[in-house]
């Protein structure tokens, strides 16, 4: 299927699909609550559009759900481009039930305290936007922007995120002082924790890959006792500074886990050979195979 046929394309199943709706819902829920009654009543800030929105809100008393509407509308068109017509929808329901929380929501403030306010505000809005982006949208449009200018800058998405939200916060410092400013960092780092948390889940998956003298053995434990599926490259090893003519054929075993489970296979390998050579890698997407049959990864 074609890249444009992608992006012209609606995919209402997956639109009114229950549980992405339920998510994004209960994703849109949390970041009014986090906003109402944590962010807002203390003048705290966030990075991207909600940032953005608040800013202008404190500075020029404008509407928060209408300047969140406005800016996000740029976003959207450009996430409908460069994604597709589904994630545009997605994030527009998203959009409107955020702004029509942030309008019509009143919430007493829960504390006072600046340290709860950045920990819990930044963790309950984080958590809805992973939600939210596990129903299939974005609860802050400007995560689309770094598509746009990655390739222009040659800078990666998290560096061009942090550019344009150094710049918030650097202007939020100016308005509402230093100290604010400087926990509203924290909200916002622990709002990106607790997307990452979400999205990814205590399940987020790790290769592991095992360079060892005793191959056999190893691949036998993975599969046999672990139930793990795993493929092996071909290599060679050696190429040591003193002896870099010196080499050998040697299998290179890899195996997706969780990682709660590097540990366990971790100590089982050096136990077979304690001069395996073992190391790990994140992973941000896995499907297929026996990722998620009876508990265990490939």
């Amino acid at each position: 299927m074609s890249k444009k046929h992608l992006t012209d394309t609606i995919d209402w199943k997956t639109i009114l699909d229950s549980k992405n709706l339920l998510q994004i819902i209960v994703g849109t829920v949390l970041a009014t609550f986090a906003m109402k009654g944590f962010m807002l009543p203390n003048h705290f800030m966030d990075g991207g559009v909600t940032g953005i929105s608040i800013l202008l809100h404190e500075v020029f008393k404008i509407n928060i759900g209408v300047v969140f509407v406005a800016f996000n509308a740029t976003f959207i068109y450009m996430g409908y481009k460069k994604i597709g017509k589904t994630f545009a929808i997605q994030t527009i329901i998203t959009v409107v039930l955020f702004s029509l929380g942030l309008i019509f929501v009143n919430i007493a403030p829960i504390t006072h305290d600046k340290l709860l306010i950045a920990i819990f505000g930044g963790i309950l809005i984080g958590m809805g936007g992973g939600l939210v982006i596990r129903g299939g949208g974005v609860l802050d449009g400007f995560e689309v922007i770094a598509l746009f200018t990655q390739r222009k800058t040659g800078l990666s998405n998290s560096e061009i995120t942090t550019l344009f939200n150094t710049i918030i916060f650097g202007i939020a410092a100016f308005q509402f002082g230093i100290e604010t400013a400087m926990y509203s960092i924290i909200t916002y780092f622990a709002a990106v924790r607790a997307t990452d948390y979400v999205v990814d889940g205590i399940e987020e998956f790790t290769a592991v890959n095992i360079i060892t003298s005793k191959p056999e053995e190893v691949k036998s434990f993975l599969v046999n006792e672990l139930g793990k599926g795993i493929t092996v490259y071909k290599g060679e090893k050696g190429y040591l500074p003193n002896s870099f003519d010196v080499k050998t054929e040697t299998d290179i075993i890899v195996t997706i886990v969780t990682r709660l489970e590097i540990k366990q296979i971790h100590e089982a390998v050096i136990n077979i050979d304690d001069k395996a050579f073992v190391y790990v890698h994140i992973i941000k997407e896995a499907t297929g195979g026996i990722l998620k049959e009876k508990g265990h990864a490939k």
